[in-house]
């Protein structure tokens, strides 16, 4: 099994973990039961990679965590929502390919495409 940059929230955590978080955060919403959000997870994990230190990437499972998805409004899944300083910078909703989620990482870090 090889280390992954990506840690497990849960709504417990959420606000100390991404909200309060030094660094702009990526959080992915999905679930184990959702084609499409494991279709995601390789990029998703190739973008906390890349931006390793920059931005801290979550994943929070929506069956398990009720919460935080429904403050956040979310709808369908994969949603991906970049949070900096306690706000939210950014969502993409649904499958995208990595070259548009890296572009929105860069836009939410202030770094020029």
């Amino acid at each position: 099994m090889e280390e992954t940059n990506v840690i497990q929230v849960s709504d417990q955590e959420f606000e100390k973990e991404i909200l309060q978080s030094k660094i702009p955060a990526l959080v992915d919403f999905w679930a184990s039961w959702c084609g499409p959000c494991l279709a995601m997870a390789p990029t998703v994990e190739q973008v906390a990679v890349k931006f390793s230190g920059k931005i801290k990437v979550a994943k929070m499972n929506v069956d398990e965590n009720r919460a935080t998805p429904g403050k956040y409004g979310i709808m369908s899944i994969p949603t991906l929502i970049f949070f900096k300083d306690g706000q939210i910078a950014e969502r993409i909703v649904g499958v995208v390919p990595q070259a548009r989620l890296e572009g929105v990482a860069k836009k939410v870090l202030g770094e020029t495409l």
